[in-house]
């Protein structure tokens, strides 16, 4: 067994390269043989290219005062038939680090603070290498994104991913505007893009999701904000449903499904799931749409006067009962009351995972990130 990589290459690397990338950490373990070609350039890169699904969400919290950041980071997986918490993922690491992005098996996390020097790093947590940046000008209220694609991204034994820094500024007549800076993992720098995008509203929930070569962030207007990272182009995109069709503040999140970017959002007119299918024309297609009383009937162990609930929050500063967290591959991650639930649009299955209360009492979601395991390779700091 451990010379079967020497004696016939082809046939163990047809076989290991069809399995899950969940799998290879332990396969790695079975023989010197298998874990020699598991850790080649050529294997890591076919294995990279398979679309893999979402493996589970990574949640990090902020107390409600306070300027100190919480440490801890909990992954919780999906497709699991009891929920178990993992909260020592990023112990590779050489410091606690607060998330910031997530992109297709890469993770960007930044110094907790207070701290005198903070950084900025970039790791893969299935095979634990890592990187760090210089953060020039650090604020923690900064915005970033991940972008990166391994089909496209990931020659030889370099892995090419971009991180961008999205800011609000006011230009000199006084108009609200978007600047972005990019680091490029090519020329291990930071630079300030020419474009700017004119915007009066602020982004929600600071998530950036990039599907197809573009970034999208969602804000707390009629629209959300996208940069397609190849040419630097920004622009604004309408969401479905524009504010003064609701009587109540409605909750929304946005993320990506079969290579598409969706917009999920619970409202009077109950759970409804568009897809985006022409960026200029901002056309939505309406994928999934129940009625808060559809919803209860269906899930009446987790749901109960849902209506009621729903659309007694009449202002954003108020707390939603039900608080859309994350959404990706079908898979949609939310707090309901003093419980999160993890929510599957397609075969309409919900279950409990934890109460709030695991995650401690003095606390609220600061980020929640979709996570797809890869073998992508980074060059260690």
């Amino acid at each position: 067994m451990g010379n079967v990589g020497e004696q016939n290459s082809d046939i163990p690397f047809d076989v290991l390269s069809r399995l899950p990338t969940k799998y290879m950490p332990r396969l790695k373990c079975v023989c010197k043989g298998w874990n020699r070609l598991i850790s080649d350039p050529i294997f890591m890169k076919v294995q990279s290219r398979k679309k893999e699904p979402v493996s589970g969400f990574f949640c990090q919290q902020r107390f409600r005062l306070g300027n100190e950041d919480i440490t801890t980071v909990t992954y919780i997986p999906v497709g699991k038939q009891e929920a178990k918490l993992f909260q020592r993922v990023f112990d590779f690491l050489p410091e606690h680090v607060v998330l910031l992005a997530s992109c297709n098996g890469l993770v960007c996390g930044r110094s907790c603070f207070p701290r005198i020097d903070p950084s900025l790093y970039i790791c893969n947590p299935l095979n634990h290498e890592w990187m760090r940046l210089t953060w020039d000008e650090p604020n923690r209220e900064d915005t970033f994104a991940l972008a990166f694609d391994p089909c496209r991204d990931l020659l030889g034994t370099s892995t090419k991913f971009k991180l961008i820094r999205v800011k609000q500024i006011e230009t000199e007549s006084k108009a609200l505007c978007f600047s972005f800076d990019i680091y490029s993992s090519d020329t291990k720098a930071w630079k300030k893009s020419e474009e700017i995008c004119k915007c009066n509203s602020n982004l929600y929930k600071n998530k950036g999701f990039y599907v197809e070569g573009v970034l999208h962030w969602l804000t707390d207007g009629d629209e959300m904000l996208t940069f397609r990272v190849e040419n630097e182009l920004s622009w604004l995109v309408s969401v479905p449903l524009p504010a003064i069709e609701f009587r109540s503040i409605p909750e929304a999140c946005i993320g990506d499904s079969d290579g598409r970017l969706h917009y999920v959002l619970v409202s009077q007119y109950g759970l409804q799931v568009w897809f985006l299918e022409d960026y200029f024309e901002s056309k939505w297609s309406l994928k999934l749409s129940k009625t808060l009383e559809e919803m209860e009937e269906q899930h009446m162990m987790f749901l109960y006067n849902l209506r009621e609930r729903v659309t007694q929050r009449l202002a954003v500063d108020m707390e939603p009962w039900v608080d859309l967290l994350a959404f990706k591959d079908g898979y949609l991650l939310m707090r309901v009351s003093r419980n999160i639930m993890l929510y599957n649009i397609v075969t309409n299955r919900m279950h409990l995972l934890c109460s709030l209360s695991t995650f401690g009492t003095h606390s609220t979601f600061c980020t929640v990130l979709p996570y797809s395991l890869s073998l992508v390779p980074l060059d260690q700091a």
